[in-house]
């Protein structure tokens, strides 16, 4: 059985939101963050980075999003939330699944630590323009479909949704209209609802 260990408003709620899913079996280890919102140290007897979602399946351990997704995916999904090997719409779903952490998060999370220093700063201009051309990617991508590869929710939506928890989080979604309405459906998805009924909202509370 897999052991995913879940630290609290992160990356793990999209592994147990795909688990929820798929209505397989897991154990949920829970973390809470530090008084200074970092992770315990307790993460690093599993992950030497302290990482979550890191999952424990017999002998193997595997930390980062997009793989253990994957790797739930290939053993329990029987395909369900990936589109066909071989295809286009495959490698499609590839690239947004990968482009997520790899060129969103940045300016996402840059902004949003910005932000949260609450010392009225501004932002980098480079950052600025940056988050806006990807969130106008995203916005573009969703402006005519319900989820990024068409009617049907897929892996890639599942680790695009904690990007944009924390965009909305952190305000910056005033201009992606269609972002906003396609963060309304992936909450409504019945995963979605019972994953953070379990493991808690993917964004903290706003103060």
């Amino acid at each position: 059985m897999i052991k995913l260990h879940c630290l609290a408003y992160s990356r793990a709620l999209r592994v147990v939101w795909l688990l929820e899913a798929l209505d397989a079996p897991y154990e949920l280890v829970k973390y809470d963050r530090t008084s200074e919102f970092q992770a315990p140290e307790a993460l690093k007897a599993v992950h030497p980075l302290g990482k979550s979602p890191t999952i424990e399946d017999g002998d193997l351990i595997l930390a980062e999003s997009a793989t253990i997704l994957r790797y739930v995916q290939e053993k329990h999904g029987k395909g369900r939330f990936v589109p066909a090997p071989g295809t286009t719409d495959h490698w499609i779903h590839e690239s947004w699944l990968d482009y997520v952490e790899s060129s969103l998060a940045m300016p996402v999370m840059v902004t949003l630590f910005s932000r949260m220093q609450g010392d009225g700063a501004p932002v980098n201009p480079r950052i600025e323009r940056a988050l806006e051309t990807h969130l106008g990617h995203v916005e573009a991508r969703v402006k005519d479909r319900a989820f990024l590869m068409g009617d049907a929710l897929t892996l890639a939506d599942m680790q695009m949704s904690y990007i944009i928890a924390l965009a909305e989080f952190g305000d910056m979604l005033g201009k992606a209209p269609h972002i906003r309405a396609y963060w309304e459906r992936l909450q409504a998805d019945p995963g979605f609802a019972r994953a953070t009924g379990i493991a808690g909202q993917m964004a903290p509370p706003r103060r």
